[in-house]
């Protein structure tokens, strides 16, 4: 499954490793699989615009989506939706 990974996500778990985090950030499924299999609490971009948004440090939660989707990034629309109904949108 290593093998599977993207240079970034083989990066990411390996720097938490070496730093001893607890958590990381990561989107892709096989990537979130390899670092829950390894210990590590994983939490995607949509959940760091969440509690973004939760803390104020963001207007709108679903503005940002928009944002990242038109700068190329994907996401499934069921997250998008049922996090923007938790972020009161």
């Amino acid at each position: 499954m290593l093998l599977s990974l993207d240079r970034g996500e083989r990066d990411t778990l390996d720097m938490a490793l070496k730093l001893g985090a607890k958590r990381v950030i990561i989107d892709e499924r096989i990537g979130r699989d390899m670092a829950e299999l390894i210990g590590l609490s994983v939490v995607g971009t949509l959940g760091v615009l969440l509690k973004a948004k939760e803390q104020g440090l963001i207007p709108s939660f679903h503005e940002a989506v928009i944002l990242m989707q038109a700068n190329g990034v994907r996401y499934h629309p069921n997250p998008v939706d049922r996090l923007r109904r938790m972020a009161g949108e």
